[in-house]
Parts: structure tokens; C-alpha cells; sequence
């Protein structure tokens, strides 16, 4: 009897630790934020970065297209879906998931931002600004929304003033904002302001 007690909770036991773990990889999974890299052709992103294989992409992408399949007002597994496909760098599919989501609760500015970086990276500037103007309104206080804006403005529309217009009302918000790489949005619009091009 005190064997089976014991099986029966190292068992239970195991099972904690199963979803602790299954926890934790979801926690981490979801809670990065990547950081821009002051660049051309670079953009801040609130999908994070996360070092899994392409195998493991797909096997993802496969689980939540079942998911999504079976349970089409998941908004929760379309986002996770776009992101996955965002990492796979794979822009339709991620759009299509993104606007998915935004179908279901068009109010989420974090993926209304992650939908503009995948227009943009589809070649479609325009309809970037539409989403991170759009994701602005949801939450004035978006800080990747607006340094992606002026991204955009600035390397794909070429407007100059309005990019420096952008991150100036961004620096509203948050004096320190950084765009990676050891830039300040502060050192960005001067480097701007003065002329320079890069």
C-alpha cells in the first residue's frame, strides 16, 4: 500500500513538473520583445525572437493550423500562429493568421504592430502605416508601434519629416526610448535633423 502511495505520487509529482516545464516554455515563448537594430532595413518587432530550428517552426505551425482548424475562434492559437509564421519570416502566412486574430479582437495593438512589420517586410509600406497608425489609436502609448512608423516613413516612403515628426512624438513618451544598437531615438532624430542620409 505505501508503494502504490508512492508511485502515485512520484507520478503526480511528475506530472507537476510536466506542466511546469510546458509553463515555463510558453511563458518564455511569448514573453520576449525584440530589440530594433538601427538599420535600413531593420524594424522593432513585438514578436520576440526565439531560438527554435526550423523543424521546430514547422512542427508548430502544423500543430496550431489543427488548432486553428478545430477551433477557428481561438484567438489566442491565431496569434501564436502569426507569430510562428513571423519568425519563419514567412510574411502572407503571417498576415493571413494576424488578421485572423484581429477578426476575432481588433484591438490588440501589439499584433496590430506585428502585422505592419510583415506588410512592410511584403513590400506593402503603405499598408504598414495603416496598422501601426491603427494600433497608435488602439494605445497612444505604443512605443514599437511608433518607432516602426517612423521606420517606414523614413527607408520605404521616404518621408523624412514625418518620421522625425513620429519619433519626436515618440520621445514624448519615453525620453530614452533606444532603437538598438546602442542608439538613442534621441541620437536618431539629430542624426537626421542634421542632413545625414544612413
Amino acid at each position: 500500500m505505501k508503494n502504490k502511495r508512492t508511485i502515485q505520487a512520484r507520478s503526480i509529482s511528475q506530472q507537476k513538473t510536466m506542466i511546469i516545464a510546458v509553463a515555463m516554455f510558453v511563458l518564455g515563448f511569448f514573453s520576449g520583445i525584440c530589440v530594433a537594430v538601427y538599420k535600413t532595413g531593420t524594424v522593432s518587432t513585438t514578436a520576440s525572437k526565439r531560438t527554435t530550428t526550423d523543424m521546430d517552426h514547422a512542427q508548430r505551425s502544423e500543430v496550431l493550423r489543427q488548432e486553428v482548424a478545430q477551433n477557428p475562434g481561438n484567438t489566442s492559437a491565431w496569434v501564436q500562429l502569426g507569430h510562428t509564421y513571423f519568425d519563419m519570416n514567412n510574411h502572407v502566412q503571417a498576415i493571413d493568421a494576424y488578421e485572423k486574430s484581429l477578426e476575432l479582437n481588433p484591438n490588440n495593438a501589439d499584433v496590430l504592430t506585428d502585422l505592419g512589420i510583415m506588410y512592410r517586410r511584403n513590400g506593402q509600406p503603405r499598408e504598414a502605416i495603416v496598422k501601426f497608425d491603427k494600433a497608435i489609436s488602439v494605445n497612444p502609448k505604443h512605443e514599437t508601434a511608433r518607432f516602426n512608423k517612423g521606420i517606414v516613413l523614413m527607408h520605404d516612403l521616404g518621408d523624412r519629416d514625418g518620421a522625425i515628426r513620429t519619433w519626436e512624438e515618440l520621445l514624448e513618451i519615453n525620453p530614452i526610448a533606444m532603437a538598438g544598437n546602442n542608439h538613442s531615438v534621441d541620437q536618431m532624430v539629430k542624426h537626421y535633423k542634421e542632413g545625414h542620409d544612413r
